[in-house]
């Protein structure tokens, strides 16, 4: 047996490598198809802004909430949960003219004619995507 020719021999070097390039091929086609499939490409833009509210209770029937800081929302994107036992008489959106909640925008919410928040009622600002898939609760005001 001839050493050298031996270690200079590279035939089965290339059908070697060939079958590695056609899974590593398959495995990225099968991922990129199965997120297109499992639709989990589409939950990307879902994501909730990011933005920071203050709450003002009047000590009555009056809520209002006030955008400080961060992503402009959609105002109707926007709602406002009181609690189960409270009724939200209105809900009136003082927002910029691009229907956006901006920066120093305000929700005032009047609650239903005698009633009040008690302590430990709970408040929260909810946003729900344009799709309506996702929600996430902004800020919660605890009384």
């Amino acid at each position: 047996m001839d050493i050298k020719k031996f270690l200079s021999e590279s035939r089965a070097v290339s059908p070697v490598i060939g079958v590695i390039l056609m899974v590593a091929i398959t495995v990225i086609l099968a991922a990129v198809i199965g997120t297109f499939v499992l639709g989990l490409g589409d939950q990307v833009g879902d994501t909730a802004p990011q933005a920071s509210f203050s709450f003002d209770y009047n000590g009555a029937q009056e809520i209002t909430i006030t955008h400080e800081s961060g992503d402009a929302i959609a105002g109707d994107e926007l709602s406002v949960v009181v609690p189960s036992d409270l009724t939200a008489e209105t809900v009136s959106k003082k927002i910029g003219t691009d229907d956006n909640m901006n920066a120093g925008d305000t929700i005032v919410v009047t609650l239903a004619t005698g009633e009040t928040l008690d302590d430990g009622d709970e408040v929260r600002l909810v946003w729900t995507s344009e799709s309506g898939s996702n929600s996430a609760t902004l800020q919660t005001y605890t009384h």
